[in-house]
């Protein structure tokens, strides 16, 4: 699914954060912006996911403008930077969440989390608390919860942030593997260069 942003422009308390930007996202490609903190990378991904509402321009997703469209009815995923987890569920309940509340059957969500800890290489750890994962595996678990209802845009902010180097490049790694896998359409915003390189198939930057 494409990913369109047409001269997109949001202010906060008087001060411009983003001024008449666009962007076109391929169907199965991932896209990264780059920029200083304060840029307004995530003010834009939490534009596209209809946190927050721009003064003018327009979203579109597949082709559809979805600009007045409420988040929940978007299907855009969306990876925070501290990956915000249910602490009180298990790994295998954390990716269910989504297909729980979409209604889907326990037999379609069994399958659907199976799948998707196998993507991200956490079978083994289905069961276990959220609480007791390591930071790298948290990290896979957030993104797997985002990919379980198969959104056609998923965004990615900061998704790396914390983790000591030799973890973070091996996870990049397996991030760009894993979004490829799944061809998702995604929007990565980031800070580091060298990540946006490994990570994504093209690379735009916000001053």
């Amino acid at each position: 699914m494409s990913l369109s942003i047409r001269h997109l422009s949001f202010s906060y308390n008087e001060r411009e954060l983003l001024n008449n930007f666009s962007l076109e996202v391929a169907s199965g490609q991932t896209m990264a912006i780059v920029g200083p903190s304060g840029s307004g990378k995530s003010t834009l991904l939490r534009l596209t996911a209809g946190l927050l509402v721009a003064s003018h321009g327009e979203i579109l997703i597949n082709g559809i403008n979805v600009s007045a469209t409420p988040t929940h009815l978007r299907s855009v995923g969306l990876v925070f930077q501290d990956n915000q987890l249910f602490t009180h569920l298990n790994v295998f309940n954390n990716v269910a969440f989504g297909l729980k509340m979409a209604h889907q059957s326990r037999s379609a969500i069994a399958a659907r989390c199976e799948e998707l800890l196998n993507l991200v290489g956490l079978t083994e750890h289905s069961q276990q608390s959220v609480s007791t994962l390591s930071g790298g595996q948290a990290k896979r678990v957030a993104l797997a919860r985002a990919l379980a209802p198969k959104p056609q845009v998923l965004l990615l902010d900061e998704p790396l942030t914390g983790l000591d180097d030799e973890l973070h490049d091996r996870l990049a790694t397996d991030l760009r593997q894993i979004l490829q896998t799944s061809k998702t359409t995604a929007l990565l915003v980031t800070h580091d260069l060298a990540e946006a390189h490994t990570i994504a198939d093209a690379i735009t930057h916000i001053p």
